[in-house]
């Protein structure tokens, strides 16, 4: 793996940094104060609107875009401006490299039609709409997808859509017009992973229903919000499949991979800007005589901070440049430790960062406390931590006594 970056990602690396120092991060109060406001919490706040413009002035556009697919950054460049944006949770939109945005426009990449294409991608590439995914339910323990009980049912030439999910990040949002659900529409096949199939849903069809947000530790995360929808006889064409009858895990498959480095980077992003307020706070606050940098155990939890970021910042980078040489398929053990170290990494570091703020850390005064929420969030999104662990200790054990 070459960690030298190139000049031109270096370029993208300043401006990128720069952006967020010039434009995002100082309006914070503000994104807060316009999302208060707003009559409809679940719209983009005009400040958005506006710095999505400077965005694309500044080149700083679907930079997520796969090369394969027109874009001009591997896996392992696009990591390192990933990271940049997750010193904002809601930085990310900014540049149109939102979840579950990216992770759609992909799947619409690799797997939808020439007529899905333009119906759908092009205005999601464009910012002109928003979407959301489809897959958790609330009467299902769903870190076992198969469990889903979504119905997707032949009807002539439809398919009618009967269920509920929940968590459906973006579902919220007023933009928001395509939702990809993945239902069963084989229950019977003895293949447990054949009996899922993925399906284009437009949010304003006849018989989607938004029953509420959910909140997370008290945030609705607006404007994206995470929906519960309840799909009542909803009656799409048959054209709007994704691939084909039973496909859904290979799709799931397909968009988690990188899916999985934007989240984990964005996270290592968020653990450094807590420890950079860390750093900022320990020379500004004294106890007992001292300021807090001279105390022995703030100074040990800004040391194991700074190891654990880095640690999980190479090993993500090390996962994306697997992706990137070999396929997310030849990753998979890189990908699934990711999944189980950053999150984890992040809710720990922020958390030391909260404890050195006092009771101002769990306020708004600071980002740490939604910081906290999405790393929390992230702990279950894309598979849990437990899943991970069990599949990658199972897939070594039997690697190794297949070699011995």
């Amino acid at each position: 793996m070459n960690f030298e970056p190139s000049a031109s990602l270096l370029q993208r690396v300043a401006a990128l940094t720069a952006f967020m120092a010039d434009h995002v991060e100082p309006q914070e109060a503000e994104f807060r104060a316009q999302i208060e406001s707003a009559k409809n919490r679940f719209s983009t706040p005009p400040l958005v609107q506006q710095l999505k413009l400077k965005a694309q002035e500044a080149g700083l556009w679907n930079l997520f875009k796969p090369i394969a697919h027109g874009g001009e950054l591997t896996n392992l460049e696009y990591a390192h401006l990933a990271e940049i944006m997750g010193r904002v949770w809601w930085a990310p939109e900014v540049f149109n490299c939102n979840a579950p945005d990216t992770g759609n426009m992909e799947t619409l990449m690799l797997y939808g039609t020439d007529s899905q294409k333009e119906r759908w991608l092009t205005p999601l590439l464009a910012g002109e709409i928003r979407s959301g995914f489809c897959m958790t339910e609330p009467d299902v323990a769903s870190s076992d997808a198969t469990n889903v009980r979504c119905a997707i049912t032949a009807d002539d030439d439809d398919y009618l859509i009967n269920g509920t999910k929940w968590y459906t990040t973006g579902g919220m949002r007023d933009t928001c017009e395509l939702l990809i659900v993945m239902g069963k529409s084989d229950p019977g096949n003895p293949n447990r992973h054949a009996q899922q199939s993925m399906i284009l849903v437009p949010k304003y069809t006849e018989g989607v229903r938004i029953d509420r947000h959910v909140t997370t530790f008290g945030y609705d995360d607006a404007p994206f919000g995470e929906a519960t929808i309840t799909f009542d006889n909803v009656r799409v064409p048959k054209e709007n499949l994704l691939l084909g009858e039973g496909r859904g895990f290979e799709i799931a498959q397909g968009r988690l991979g990188p899916g999985r480095i934007h989240h984990c980077m964005r996270l290592v992003g968020a653990a450094n800007r807590a420890l950079e307020l860390m750093l900022e706070r320990v020379e500004t606050r004294t106890t007992f005589g001292k300021k807090l940098s001279e105390h022995q155990s703030v100074r040990e939890d800004i040391a194991k901070s700074w190891c654990e970021i880095e640690q999980a910042r190479l090993l993500t980078l090390k996962a994306a440049d697997t992706i990137d040489r070999h396929g997310a398929k030849s990753a998979w053990a890189l990908i699934s430790a990711i999944k189980i170290v950053a999150p984890s990494m992040a809710q720990t570091v922020i958390d030391r960062s909260i404890q050195v703020h006092g009771g101002a850390g769990l306020t708004t005064d600071f980002p740490l406390a939604e910081l906290f929420n999405y790393a929390r969030q992230i702990r279950f999104a894309d598979g849990p931590d437990q899943v991970h662990m069990m599949a990658l200790g199972r897939k070594l054990v039997k690697q190794y006594h297949a070699h011995v």
